[in-house]
């Protein structure tokens, strides 16, 4: 299996630290708003990077972060006149929700940067005692970026030229650095803001300390992959790697993996443009088992262009493997009785090989759906001319498992009837009753994940098809 590294600019084949076993690191959301689509990329990808791993029965350790301390969310705190608490959490329970409606597998650990200021800390105490940090007057705790020796091995980036082209850096507050390249490591509470002791001043720790520290408690030293968008690379990876590597003497991450940009009809998202898609928004006129088929049908370094008509294009691929499968299942309960051949088996089994190849050389996921087109076409073909049980019962087990790797369903989910949403409400009202919240929140999100809206109200609870 070979893995493009961000870090060495080229393919490697991949060795993991411990035989059969992958600790992988993919930096979360910040979580102040609903995602958006350009956040859905990494997710999905990386989803499926961890569900091909599984398949090649290696132990995934599989950590993705949520940010929820960060200056938007007190922004959006401030405005709403609630603890900025309040907005992680929110948004906290609509990614998950997102994440559900794109079959994300829930990662191993979803840890939230709240929770781990007491490491975040003690690495930040760590780099002081070794030189590698410093504190200001008013408490601020800097990197010094020179003193690591392999700054800029990620990136590329010379400091020399960031420091030359970068007049911007020197901004009001960065002349108490010792060089205008330093990063923050903790910074000093502003009025109205969540605040945690130190032993430098009352405030909160800096972006890039979270990652490294999190990585650290849930993966090791050391780990196998570290994945985000690309558009991390620089500053925020590079400054991963100083303070882990400065901290633990060790190398971080053996190979760094960065998706590409998403663009929306050939030009950046952004809000001014009025081209900013959520994946909510994508929700309401889509199966997000769509968008996913759609994110994954390009190379993940690719840029991939979003637009109305390659949305269409991909719910069109999506059902003609649909439909396959429906006609593989039919098959399965009608066919002829024969045993299927050896000369079947092969052909079915040469399918699998091509997707294993396509994801052995890089994730190449296109390459790997059109594998499974293939299949579809040959499957369609056989059951022209009349497929056995015991051949369509194969074709479809291949189908469903290699589609279950890129984390698509191969049935529509059954919409619910009235009856069953009103048993499962009952079900998560005698939940709450229990104090079993995760079952209740479970049941939420199920009924959400299939287009059924609940509202709590004193009159009980109402529901709605979305």
């Amino acid at each position: 299996m070979k893995i493009y590294n961000t870090l060495t600019r080229k393919k490697e084949e991949f060795v993991p630290i411990e035989p059969g076993k992958v600790r992988m690191y993919v930096c979360g959301p910040t979580v102040y708003n609903l995602i958006h689509i350009g956040n859905a990329r990494p997710m999905i990808f990386f989803d499926t990077v961890r569900r091909y791993f599984e398949h090649r029965n290696y132990q995934v350790n599989y950590v993705s972060n949520f940010t929820d301390v960060d200056d938007k969310i007190i922004k959006k705190a401030q405005e709403e006149g609630v603890d900025a608490s309040v907005i992680s959490q929110r948004y906290i329970a609509e990614c998950k929700k997102d994440m559900e409606g794109m079959n994300i597998l829930p990662a191993t650990t979803h840890p939230l940067a709240t929770q781990e200021i007491d490491g975040m800390i003690q690495m930040i105490s760590q780099l002081i005692e070794k030189g590698y940090a410093y504190v200001v007057e008013d408490g601020t705790v800097y990197f010094r970026v020179r003193k690591f020796a392999g700054y800029g091995k990620l990136s590329g980036k010379n400091l020399d030229d960031l420091r030359s082209g970068n007049r911007s850096l020197l901004v009001t507050g960065e002349e108490q650095k010792e060089d205008p390249m330093d990063f923050v490591l903790w910074k000093p509470k502003k009025e109205g803001e969540p605040y945690w002791e130190s032993p430098w001043c009352q405030g909160r720790p800096g972006w890039h300390i979270e990652c490294s520290v999190m990585s650290k408690k849930y993966l090791g030293e050391q780990i196998d992959i570290h994945g985000g968008g690309e558009d991390l690379v620089f500053p925020h990876h590079e400054n991963e790697i100083a303070q882990s590597e400065a901290a633990s003497g060790k190398e971080f991450a053996h190979y760094w993996m960065h998706n590409a940009f998403l663009n929306i009809d050939n030009k950046k998202m952004s809000k001014s443009l009025g081209n900013f898609f959520t994946v909510r928004d994508i929700s309401e006129k889509y199966d997000l088992q769509v968008l996913r088929f759609f994110m994954l049908s390009a190379h993940y370094r690719s840029p991939l262009n979003f637009s109305g008509d390659l949305m269409e294009a991909a719910k069109n691929g999506l059902e003609r493997i649909r439909n396959g499968a429906e006609r593989l299942r039919e098959a399965a309960k009608s066919g002829a009785g024969e045993p299927m051949t050896e000369e079947q088996k092969a052909a079915a089994d040469a399918f699998v090989d091509k997707f294993d190849a396509a994801m052995d050389d890089d994730f190449n996921t296109a390459d790997a759906i059109a594998a499974v087109f293939e299949l579809v076409k040959y499957a369609n073909t056989q059951a022209a001319e009349g497929l056995s049980r015991a051949f369509a019962s194969y074709l479809s087990q291949i189908l469903t498992e290699l589609c279950g790797i890129l984390g698509i369903e191969t049935e529509k989910q059954e919409e619910l009837l009235d009856a069953e949403i009103e048993a499962l409400i009952e079900e998560r009202q005698a939940a709450r009753k229990a104090k079993d919240f995760a079952r209740a929140d479970a049941i939420r999100n199920q009924l959400a994940a299939q287009g059924i809206l609940l509202e709590d109200t004193r009159e009980g609870v109402k529901w709605k098809r979305a």
